[in-house]
C-alpha cells in the first residue's frame, strides 16, 4: 500500500503525537509499505529526506518562536500537498490533527476519492494554558476549539483515538464518523526490564541521588503536565531520603525551577533537562517508580513505557491514566491536582517496598499488550478495510480496534 501519514510534529520532536506518528510511520515502512510522512519543515523551507524507510516531506513553514519556540506553522499548504498526493498516489491518508498541513492533506484525498482516516490526541486542556484569555473564558474557548477539530475530523471516513476513554471523550462531542481505540502502543524491544543497568552511574550522569528512592518523570514539561503538584507533594512528604527527578525539556521548566526554590526543595527536586533517546530506556530502569501528574493524558507513551520497564507507577486519576494503573495491583492513583493526596500516596508506596516487585510485574503485563507491532498491525486491516470498501464499515472495524 501507499500511505500518506500527515501532522504537525514528527521525529526528532519527542512529545507524544511525534513519537507514535514516527513509531507508525516506521512500522508500515518496515512492513513493506510505501509510506510519506507529510510535516512542517523546523528549517522553514520546504525539503525531502529519508528516515528508517519513511519519506519526509517536509512542507515550508514558518516559526512562532519567541511564543512557542518549537512550533512550526504552515501558510497555505493546499498547493503543496496536492502535488506531493499526485506524485505520490496514496490508497490511504491518515492525519494525526486538525491543523493546517492535515486540513489540506483531507481537502486533496477528498477531491482525488482517496480514503481517509485520522487519529485524534488532541484535547483542549493541551492548549488554553497558553492563551491569552481570563478563566471565565475557558468553557466558551473548549467549546471553540472542539468545533474546529471536528470540521476537520467530521469529514473523514473514521477516527481513531489511543484508549477507550478517549474514544468516550470525542464521542461526547459532536463527531459524527466512527470513532475507535486503538493503543499508541510502547516499543517493547527498547523498553523492557534491564538488570544490567548501571543505576548508580546514570543516576550521577544526570544529578541524581543513588541512595535515596527516586521518583521520576519524564516527559515534556508543560504547563498541562500538573508538575507543580509533584512538587508541591514533596513539600508535603519532608523526607530528606526521597528524591524527585523531573526529566525533560519544556516552556514551563523556568517556572516550576522558580517554585522549587520557593518551596525550598533543594535537591530533594532535580531537574535533569534533556535526556536523549538513547539514555531513556536505562534512565527508566533506574527509577523506583515513575510519576504522571497530568490530568490531560489520551493515553501517555511515557507511562507505557516505563510500565515496560517493570516500574510502578503513581499517577494522577484523571482522564485515561486509569486504563494503564489500578489502585494496588501496578501502582496507585492520587486525586488530580491534589499535592496532599499524592504524598500520601508517595508515602504508603515508601511503606509498601515489598510490593515493589509485583508492582512492576503487573505494570509489565500490562504494557505487553501495548505493543507498537500489534498497533501498526491494526492500522493496516483498517487501511485494508477502507480500501475494500466504498463507504465506511462500522461494525467489523470496532472488532478490529477493540480486539
Amino acid at each position: 500500500m501507499h500511505i500518506v501519514i500527515a501532522g504537525q510534529t514528527y521525529s526528532p520532536a519527542s512529545n507524544g503525537q511525534a513519537v507514535f506518528t514516527t513509531h507508525l510511520a516506521e512500522g508500515l515502512a518496515r512492513a513493506g509499505h510505501q509510506v510519506m510522512a507529510i510535516v512542517p519543515s523546523n528549517s522553514r523551507q520546504a525539503s525531502c529526506r529519508f528516515s528508517n524507510g519513511v519519506q519526509v516531506q517536509a512542507i515550508s513553514s514558518i516559526p512562532l518562536a519567541p511564543l512557542y519556540p518549537d512550533v512550526y506553522f504552515t501558510l497555505f499548504p493546499g498547493r503543496q500537498v496536492g502535488r506531493l498526493l499526485d506524485e505520490f498516489t496514496p490508497d490511504v491518508v491518515h492525519i494525526q490533527d486538525h491543523y493546517p498541513i492535515s486540513s489540506a492533506v483531507v481537502a486533496a484525498a477528498r477531491g482525488r476519492q482517496i480514503h481517509t482516516i485520522g487519529t485524534n490526541h488532541f484535547l483542549p486542556e493541551n492548549i488554553v494554558h497558553y492563551l491569552p484569555a481570563p478563566a471565565w473564558s475557558r468553557p466558551l474557548l473548549n467549546r471553540l476549539l472542539w468545533a474546529t477539530m471536528l470540521q476537520v475530523y467530521n469529514r473523514l471516513e473514521l477516527v481513531t483515538t489511543p484508549t477507550e476513554t478517549a474514544a468516550r471523550i470525542l464521542r461526547q462531542q459532536r463527531i459524527r464518523v466512527p470513532v475507535y481505540p486503538v493503543s499508541c502502543g510502547v516499543d517493547l524491544a527498547r523498553f523492557r526490564p534491564d538488570p544490567t543497568v548501571d543505576r548508580d552511574g546514570l543516576r550521577r550522569r544526570y544529578g541524581l541521588d543513588p541512595a535515596r528512592t527516586l521518583f521520576l518523570f519524564v516527559g515534556r514539561i508543560d504547563q498541562e503536565k500538573r508538575l507543580d503538584v509533584l512538587l508541591k507533594a514533596m513539600r508535603h512528604l519532608a523526607r530528606d531520603d526521597v528524591q524527585l527527578g523531573i526529566a525533560g525539556r519544556g516552556r514551563h521548566a523556568q517556572a516550576l525551577q522558580a517554585l522549587a526554590g520557593q518551596l525550598e526543595l533543594g535537591d530533594r527536586a532535580v531537574f535533569t533537562g534533556y535526556v536523549p533517546a538513547g539514555d531513556l530506556p536505562a534512565l527508566l530502569n533506574s527509577a523506583d517508580v515513575f510519576v504522571m501528574p497530568s490530568e490531560a493524558e489520551l493515553q501517555s507513551i511515557a507511562t507505557l513505557e516505563a510500565m515496560a520497564c517493570g516500574r510502578p507507577i503513581l499517577a494522577a486519576d484523571a482522564r485515561a491514566l486509569p486504563e494503564l494503573v489500578e489502585n494496588g495491583v501496578n501502582g496507585y492513583l492520587f486525586r488530580p491536582g491534589d499535592p496532599a493526596d499524592a504524598a500520601g500516596r508517595m508515602l504508603q508506596l515508601l511503606e509498601e517496598r515489598g510490593r515493589w516487585p509485583a508492582f512492576g510485574a503487573a505494570s509489565l503485563a500490562r504494557a505487553q499488550t501495548h505493543d507498537t507491532g500489534n498497533t501498526v498491525q491494526r492500522y493496516l486491516e483498517l487501511y485494508r478495510s477502507l480500501s475494500l470498501a466504498t463507504r465506511p464499515i462500522v461494525a467489523p472495524l470496532w472488532r478490529i480496534a477493540a480486539r
